[in-house]
């Protein structure tokens, strides 16, 4: 059951606008919820963890000590998993593999690439746009990532660059030296995909731009009548994100922030999104699920896993996602029976992108993520990322409210119950210790 916290808690950790407010502070375990089991010992998982990265694992390329530790309580003799663990990472620049493999290099177990989630892996599902022309934007191995995903003619903003020498200005250094156009002709652009924050904010700001107001071809002139502009999929929403530094960084909600406010100056209208994936969207804990089930059907766990645990440090995107999702399950179970749509986002006041069998998401993706047996998802919020347990609260409640900033992104609206963590604990060790108390679970 969730314990009791103040009338608001939304801070990630301060601002200008407003003051950081504090939830309690973390605890060991805690009895059995309710339902849990009793005193009878499970020897088979009926659950399953989804871990965040950054911030519960890991700070920056640093192991979180803790780490190594919880892991070495989840594998047997042979090292392989007790129950079903899966990495669900707002990250995006890098092929799963790659992630895999730095997680068995940090955790000393080994790791599968099926037990990687990045924010973009629920592309896969989007097979609408996998034959068309897509431009991507963000830092890494960006076409072998789109190739992975079944993309089949993305462009980057760096060849879009070379391609049209003339409209990237703003570094006077790296300005061309050409006075004419490129005569040669890339295909219409046809959607934007949004891995991840680029290197050079101000060229993937300008060609992106540049894009939405030319409907798909660049080098023309801008057509602001052009509304809606072309489909915008967008990965990680995370404002700030932790790695060595004593405060956040920049994450890549910062930069949907540049592009949604620049988009909006220029043409006076909101920038649109046809999906928002990454947590805190419904559809990457629905994904995260099938990935969960997948795994306890390899196994031959024949125990429906009726329990998620999302294990991370941040309340905007671990916890209000996780929340987010346990609400869409109790509705979902509480009308058992009728047809429910898999949403790609749930837009606080802007209209939620339903996606159905003749829009984004394949029909036989939509049957299997509607086919989930999950019953709750639970929300543990570790203090070694971006909460922290420390912060000075306001003396005064009501001021807050007025005051708080709210991190999350635009298209979300702020509830409060969704930043309360059913758990708070010190790190992931004892988030494993304390999950494996709430489920009676001895493994053989």
């Amino acid at each position: 059951m969730r314990r009791g916290l103040p009338a608001l808690r939304g801070l990630l950790g301060g601002g200008s606008a407003g003051r950081p407010l504090r939830l309690p502070a973390p605890s060991g375990p805690q009895p059995p919820a309710e339902g849990s089991g009793g005193g009878q010992l499970n020897v088979l998982p009926s659950f399953g963890f989804l871990f965040d990265i950054d911030g519960v694992l890991v700070r920056g390329k640093t192991p979180i000590p803790a780490a190594k530790t919880a892991f070495q309580k989840l594998v047997n003799s042979q090292g392989q998993f007790l129950v079903p663990v899966v990495f669900v990472t707002n990250a995006g620049n890098c092929l799963r593999q790659k992630k895999a493999d730095q997680l068995s290099h940090i955790l000393g177990v080994p790791i599968s690439q099926d037990q990687v989630m990045m924010s973009h892996s629920p592309l896969r599902m989007f097979k609408r746009y996998h034959e068309k022309c897509v431009l991507v934007s963000g830092q890494g191995p960006l076409l072998d990532i789109a190739q992975d995903l079944g993309f089949s003619q993305p462009i980057t903003i760096e060849t879009l660059r070379e391609k049209y020498p003339l409209l990237d200005v703003v570094d006077h250094d790296r300005t061309p030296d050409v006075s004419y156009p490129s005569a040669v002709e890339l295909p219409k652009i046809e959607a934007v995909v949004l891995f991840g924050e680029p290197v050079r904010w101000e060229t993937n700001l300008q060609l992106i731009i540049d894009v939405l107001l030319t409907s798909g071809y660049p080098g023309n002139p801008y057509h602001h009548e052009n509304y809606p502009h072309i489909p915008v999929l967008a990965c990680n929403m995370d404002l700030m994100w932790v790695a060595e530094a004593q405060s956040p960084r920049f994450g890549h909600g910062t930069f949907m922030v540049c592009l949604e406010n620049i988009y909006k100056k220029i043409t006076g209208k909101d920038l649109k999104y046809e999906a928002l994936m990454g947590k805190p969207s419904e559809l990457t804990y629905q994904y995260a699920e099938y990935l969960i089930r997948t795994q306890a059907a390899e196994r031959q766990w024949k125990q429906p896993i009726q329990t998620l645990y999302a294990v991370g440090d941040n309340l905007m995107t671990d916890v209000y996602g996780a929340n987010l999702y346990n609400r869409y399950l109790e509705e979902k179970n509480s009308r058992k029976g009728s047809k429910t749509q898999i949403q790609a986002k749930v837009a606080g006041g802007r209209g939620s992108a339903a996606l159905s069998q003749d829009d984004e998401i394949d029909n036989s993706w939509e049957n299997e993520l509607a086919s989930a047996a999950a019953t709750h998802c639970r929300s543990v919020l570790v203090c070694t990322g971006v909460y922290n347990p420390h912060t000075e609260a306001p003396l005064d409640t009501k001021e807050s409210i007025t005051e708080t900033v709210f991190h999350g992104h635009r298209d979300f609206s702020f509830d409060p119950g969704l930043v309360e963590p059913d758990h708070i604990v010190p790190d992931v060790d004892a988030a494993v210790d304390l999950i494996f108390h709430l489920e009676n679970f001895a493994p053989n």
